[in-house]
């Protein structure tokens, strides 16, 4: 993977359990961990039945390279938009994330 080929920026956050609120109780924030270039392999928008009726969802597939320590439990922020990862995939020529928006 060559580094023209990254020619995206996307950031890598995790969820995060800021100071308490007035009421006590703690505020949930989403944590920058990293911001890096990524390749934007495929876009795709899919339309599903769900429990509130017909839904759209979009998935989208980054090559990055490896950051360790990063789970399902992270999201990725692309052009605004949070995404979360549903798959990560370790190939030979570099790891492939897989997302999905709201």
């Amino acid at each position: 993977m060559s580094d023209g080929n990254l020619d995206r920026i996307i950031e890598i956050r995790r969820h995060t359990a800021a100071a308490p609120d007035l009421c006590g109780a703690p505020v949930a924030t989403w944590e920058a961990v990293a911001t890096m270039r990524a390749q934007k392999l495929e876009n795709s928008i899919t339309d599903r039945k769900g429990a509130r009726g017909d839904t759209m969802g979009n998935a989208i597939t980054f090559r990055m390279r490896w950051l360790d320590g990063m789970t399902l439990e992270h999201c990725v922020t692309y052009e605004a938009r949070q995404f979360k990862i549903t798959a990560i995939q370790d190939s030979t020529n570099a790891p492939a994330l897989t997302s999905s928006g709201p």
